[in-house]
């Protein structure tokens, strides 16, 4: 290889670098309890745990809910809240349009801020 392409490989390299997805991952592990315990926890229509548990939940851009179900009570939805993930500011420094891109792709711009839900559920 000549001398000369490496610069030009490297910064091929760096910018398709996707910071966020790489380091922090595509998932977040969020803690649920409720009471009355037993609980089932729902997010985008699939059971991830019991309360109380703790559940992996996919990072994405859109809204994220999850939905907490127990007989003889209420449905109750809880608003997951994210944050911007400052890992991603990486490749807007270093020019990686690509890697913002995959970032962006795989939910990993952001992250869950709040960790912990803990939920009252009401009878029917």
């Amino acid at each position: 290889m000549k001398k000369r392409n490496l610069p030009f490989l490297i910064l091929i390299g760096m910018s398709s670098v996707s910071c966020a997805t790489i380091l922090t991952g595509t998932s977040d592990d969020v803690s649920f309890t409720s009471n009355p315990s037993g609980a089932s926890v729902f997010v985008k229509n699939v059971e991830k745990c019991k309360t109380p548990c703790n559940a992996t939940v996919q990072r994405t851009l859109s809204k994220s809910t999850a939905e907490l179900k127990l007989d003889g009570y209420q449905d109750q939805s809880v608003k997951l809240e994210k944050t911007f993930n400052p890992v991603s500011l990486v490749n807007i420094l270093i020019g990686g349009a690509i890697g913002v891109a995959v970032d962006a792709a795989t939910g990993s711009l952001t992250k869950y801020q709040k960790k912990t839900y803990e939920v009252e559920l009401e009878a029917k």
